[in-house]
């Protein structure tokens, strides 16, 4: 589904301008219809995709115990 920029602002609760340098700059992909510039909504979805699995990633990680080091020796 295509929005537009005023639209992908609103989405991504981010500036039109900001959002129209970033299509100049190719970091968002854009196709321009004549008048204005139309943005397919779905490069946004794949994204937000995978920063929820790195954050779940993290949390597991996070999760973890603390493996006990060999090396340790006591000192008693």
């Amino acid at each position: 589904m295509y929005f537009t920029v005023k639209e992908v602002a609103d989405y991504l609760s981010m500036s039109e301008p900001i959002i129209l340098h970033l299509v100049h700059e190719g970091k968002i992909r854009a196709v321009h219809d004549g008048e204005q510039f139309v943005i397919n909504i779905e490069q946004f979805n794949d994204h937000f995709d995978q920063l929820e699995k790195v954050k779940q990633l993290i949390d597991e990680w996070k999760q973890e115990p603390i493996p006990e080091d060999p090396d340790v020796k006591d000192e008693d």
